[in-house]
């Protein structure tokens, strides 16, 4: 896998320009113009409800994004993929691809409803395989009138282009070393294993962004897929279980208020524990209870009666109550984790699982404001939205480098630390783990300067190049061999 770095952002800037002017030459094209009429012809459909090329634009009737929605999505993209070139750290990086994936093809085919947007994940490998015919049917018809210019010449001038440039190139890179190391920074590895490797890049990118430009061109109408309406319950089905489910959790939260406002002493006493042990035996429960609750809304809401005023009421009360309750289940789980990283010192589990706890928080926020409007047909496109915030604000905390400074600061105080953990994170913890008294410091930092490439151009990496130049300043003792502490806690 190449290491996170310049060329990965490149790479997104180049795809987002080249499916930005497929999209607005699709917007030309289908642009009504006095006296002209479309030609017809027939195309393959995306998914359903798929405009043919021969059909005129249908403003509004498609799933296709708008220009804001579709300009918020491709920056988030962007974003993501753009975290690659200042974090070292690669479970991070691999997190915001797998994000980029989503938020592109969000961009591409559009979805506003969960149904639409769970269709729309579907729609690129589809359309990377229907996108080869249509590429060549628009390589043949396409070519400019009266240029005489075919494929043919085409690919014969990019071929004696080529030719040209490796002959002379390479003439140039023999006569001056420094431009031989200029372009050995910029041109890929030609070995046959590198050689494999890009070309199963190429294909991979490629297909991609030609499936990209093939649902830009032919946008899948996903607005109809949409769950059908509900019948409504009777107000006694919904209300029994709300009502008797809000008084569970408003006990537990009066439980949770007594730990989390000075409740040691009561902790202690009752259930004989640690604060450290109490975290760690509820935090994953409280999750899986935080997690639960929004499916239990989004039921209740939906089969909740709201023809008369007087249910409409009662949904706001029983809805917004247990939503209020929630919140306070999230803050006491986000205590407990925060106990429990003093207690054991700071993860990459423990932080992003508070990370998606803080994002749950939040959708209990938006989910407190839909209740309050009886509207939630913005709620799915926030949800998605806000964990792309929560992937990219985590990233900006720059994770391993936060971990680092958490487990030194809690070795300056206590004297204990995971030296083997520390030494397996990222070339982003460099500066923290700097802080380290020798020979802690060469015992943390020992695998890691030993792991830390040279990046050519494309590798560019800001948190690799600030943890060379730390390195350099200070080296690492490589005769330290002992190390203490080599045990977990």
């Amino acid at each position: 896998m190449v290491r996170p770095g310049l060329g990965w952002l490149v790479a997104a800037l180049a795809g987002t320009a080249a499916l930005s002017t497929a999209a607005v030459v699709k917007s030309r094209a289908s642009s009504p113009v006095a006296g002209h009429t479309e030609p017809t012809g027939s195309t393959g459909s995306t998914g359903p409800g798929t405009a043919t090329g021969a059909e005129p634009a249908r403003p509004g009737a498609t799933g296709a994004p708008g220009r804001v929605a579709q300009a918020a999505w491709a920056a988030a993209t962007v974003a993501l993929v753009a975290v690659g070139t200042f974090r070292a750290a690669g479970w991070l990086f691999v997190l915001c691809l797998l994000a980029a994936v989503g938020t592109g093809t969000l961009a591409v085919t559009g979805g506003r409803s969960p149904l639409g947007m769970l269709v729309a994940a579907t729609l690129p490998p589809a359309a990377m395989v229907r996108a080869l015919p249509w590429a060549v049917r628009g390589v043949r018809n396409n070519r400019p009138a009266g240029s005489g210019i075919g494929f043919g010449r085409i690919v014969t001038s990019l071929a004696v282009s080529a030719v040209l440039l490796t002959l002379f190139g390479l003439l140039f890179s023999s006569a001056d070393a420094v431009f031989a190391n200029l372009v050995g920074g910029l041109l890929p590895d030609i070995a046959p294993a590198g050689v494999i490797g890009w070309l199963l890049r190429l294909i991979l990118i490629g297909g991609g962004l030609l499936g990209g430009a093939y649902l830009v061109s032919r946008p899948p109408d996903l607005e109809g897929l949409r769950p059908a309406s509900a019948r409504p319950a009777h107000r006694l089905e919904w209300t029994l279980p709300l009502v008797l489910l809000d008084a569970l959790f408003a006990v537990f939260v009066l439980v949770q208020l007594t730990v989390l406002f000075g409740g040691a002493g009561h902790v202690l006493r009752t259930a004989g524990l640690t604060y450290a042990q109490y975290a760690r035996g509820g935090f994953w429960q409280l999750l899986a209870v935080t997690a639960l609750t929004l499916l239990v809304i989004a039921i209740a809401a939906r089969r909740a009666p709201k023809a008369t005023r007087g249910d409409r009421l009662l949904v706001r009360v029983l809805l917004g109550t247990l939503t209020a309750l929630s919140l306070v289940i999230v803050a006491s789980a986000l205590y407990r984790m925060q106990v429990y990283a003093d207690a054991y010192g700071a993860t990459r589990l423990r932080l992003v699982v508070s990370t998606v706890e803080l994002w749950l928080g939040l959708l209990f926020v938006l989910v407190g404001v839909a209740v309050t409007r009886l509207r939630a047909d913005w709620l799915p496109r926030l949800v998605v939205g806000t964990a792309v915030l929560a992937l990219l604000g985590l990233a900006l905390l720059n994770p391993d480098r936060l971990i680092a400074e958490r487990n030194v600061d809690r070795y300056l105080e206590t004297g204990r630390l995971d030296v083997s953990y520390l030494s397996g994170l990222s070339a982003d913890a460099v500066p923290a783990l700097d802080r380290l008294p020798e020979p802690m410091r060469s015992c943390a930092l020992g695998e890691i300067a030993a792991e830390l490439p040279r990046d050519g151009f494309w590798a560019t990496n800001v948190g690799r190049e600030r943890a060379r130049r730390v390195l350099d300043t200070i080296p690492v003792n490589a005769s330290v061999t002992d190390c203490p502490g080599l045990r977990r806690w």
